[in-house]
């Protein structure tokens, strides 16, 4: 289990606190890079089915996130369904920065300032472990997809595609 020093952030003291096991991923961060998923899976060495991205959402008006491979893109109308919405549309960067309390390209699903509803796309389950943004970027956390739905409050749905 991690300890509390240069990996520390609010994600992984989160983990800490729930007691559940997870492996930091360091990595050197591009300044230059944007497609923060793409760039975590390969300077880790890791294929990006396993790689997830946390995107925030609204459903009907009521913020939630969506964590899905890096390997594909969020299906807005798969996560309406999956919440009971009518519809689903990206949430602007600066609300998901503002809500979560990290900055887009590091924002985790873990630790956030408001815990909000949660959809993990069911593709997780394929995989013993997977990697999510510890809470900055270059900085990954390597957890099994069960653990990453219970310390999430995450329901399992498929809503990636691609």
């Amino acid at each position: 289990m991690a300890k509390k020093g240069r990996g520390s952030t609010p994600a992984t003291a989160e983990l800490t606190r729930l007691g559940v096991p997870f492996a930091i991923r360091a990595y050197e961060h591009d300044p230059a890079e944007t497609d923060y998923g793409r760039e975590a899976a390969e300077a880790l060495g890791v294929a990006p089915e396993r790689v997830f991205k946390t995107l925030l959402a609204e459903a009907d008006g009521e913020l939630v996130v969506a964590i899905v491979p890096v390997a594909g893109q969020l299906d807005l109308k798969a996560l309406a369904a999956a919440l009971g919405a009518k519809k689903a549309q990206m949430a602007a960067p600066a609300v998901a920065e503002r809500r979560t309390g990290y900055v887009v390209g590091g924002i985790s699903p873990l630790g956030q300032r408001t815990r909000l509803r949660t959809v993990l796309d069911a593709s997780a389950e394929a995989h013993g472990a997977v990697l999510v943004s510890g809470g900055r970027r270059g900085l990954d956390i390597e957890l099994a997809p069960a653990d990453l739905a219970r310390a999430t409050g995450a329901t399992l749905a498929p809503i990636g595609r691609g």
